[in-house]
């Protein structure tokens, strides 16, 4: 059985979230959406929960940090090619996001990224293995 990841994130409009991140290209499962939560479809075995805070409060019981503020998570996700990474970044700041930080060019690693419009941060990757440095 293959494994599955949910990364679950407070948001403050869950109608807000779901139109910047379909901005982006993601669609979301209207089985597992509703008025309090929508899960969106990044691949086959990767979902984002956006949960309201409210929701969002039922399943911890510590109070929710303000990723606005802080980070204790940066999302990251492959690319197959900097001109898609190039391309997702984009698109997020067309649709509100901010950039937290300039694009990052290792040579045979390549990625930027953005905070999402409550503030969690999201990184987009390529990776050339070709031109990785070889294992110690």
């Amino acid at each position: 059985m293959n494994k599955q990841i949910f990364v679950n994130l407070p948001v403050k409009d869950l109608p807000r979230s779901k139109t910047f991140f379909s901005a982006l290209g993601y669609t979301f499962n209207p089985q597992f959406t509703n008025d309090q939560g929508a899960c969106m479809v990044i691949s086959e075995n990767i979902f984002t929960m956006l949960l309201t805070e409210e929701f969002f409060k039922t399943f911890i019981n510590r109070p929710i940090s303000s990723a606005h503020e802080s980070a204790q998570v940066i999302n990251c996700l492959s690319c197959e090619s900097r001109e898609e990474v190039d391309a997702i970044v984009a698109k997020a700041v067309a649709a509100g996001a901010t950039l937290p930080r300039e694009p990052q060019d290792l040579g045979f690693m390549y990625g930027h990224g953005f905070a999402d419009l409550d503030g969690h941060l999201w990184e987009f990757v390529y990776m050339d293995m070709s031109a990785a440095p070889p294992q110690a």
